[in-house]
């Protein structure tokens, strides 16, 4: 690598860093991690499930989550219901193509959702309109609806009943703050329902 291309790494570390940093050091920022964990752990224990929806990089989070609930995260334990909303391709494709892009998890949502489950939605900038639309389909229905966003948070929040922002405006930097955040979650909830580091 030349000195840009070092700098360029350089500073995406020292942004990552600080931003975890002050994730950290952010009281709020904890205790709305265990609002999560709470809104979760509280489905799971009453037989309802984890839908999980975003775009691009947000979206192999939402499976990403997906996956560390139903297979396991630190133990041995059952799994948990959970359904990322980015992965059949037969459902994308039906409903981009006969209602718009902007309603690919709204239709979902609406479909799967019941009361008492909880929606995690995922958006960088909290301006994805799909992802806002699933936002407020999941209200109307009763689910509790989770935010995962940046710094600034977009029209997420007044349709958040929980929401975390990342501490941060940069997109790759929010998405590493983001499963970080999710990894914490899994591990609660994980300890809370099966015992985990007791």
């Amino acid at each position: 690598m030349d000195k840009a291309e070092l700098d360029y790494a350089r500073r995406h570390l020292a942004e990552s860093v600080e931003a975890i940093a002050t994730a950290a050091a952010d009281s709020g920022f904890i205790t709305t991690l265990g609002k999560i964990a709470d809104a979760m752990t509280n489905a799971l224990k009453s037989g309802r499930k984890i839908l999980l929806c975003g775009n691009g990089g947000s979206a192999a989070d939402a499976q990403h989550i997906a996956g560390e609930l139903l297979s396991r995260f630190e133990t041995d334990r059952a799994p948990m219901a959970a359904v990322a909303l980015t992965t059949d391709t037969s459902v994308l494709t039906a409903i981009g193509n006969d209602y718009g892009y902007e309603r690919v998890f709204e239709r979902q949502v609406t479909g799967l959702g019941v009361k008492g489950d909880v929606l995690i939605a995922l958006s960088t900038s909290g301006r994805s309109a799909n992802v806002l639309k699933a936002l407020d389909a999941a209200r109307a229905r009763g689910l509790v609806t989770v935010g995962f966003t940046g710094k600034e948070g977009g029209d997420m929040a007044a349709r958040c009943d929980i929401i975390l922002h990342a501490p941060s405006d940069r997109t790759p930097v929010i998405q590493q703050i983001h499963i970080i955040a999710a990894h914490i979650v899994c591990g609660l909830i994980e300890r809370r329902l099966a015992g985990a580091g007791r």
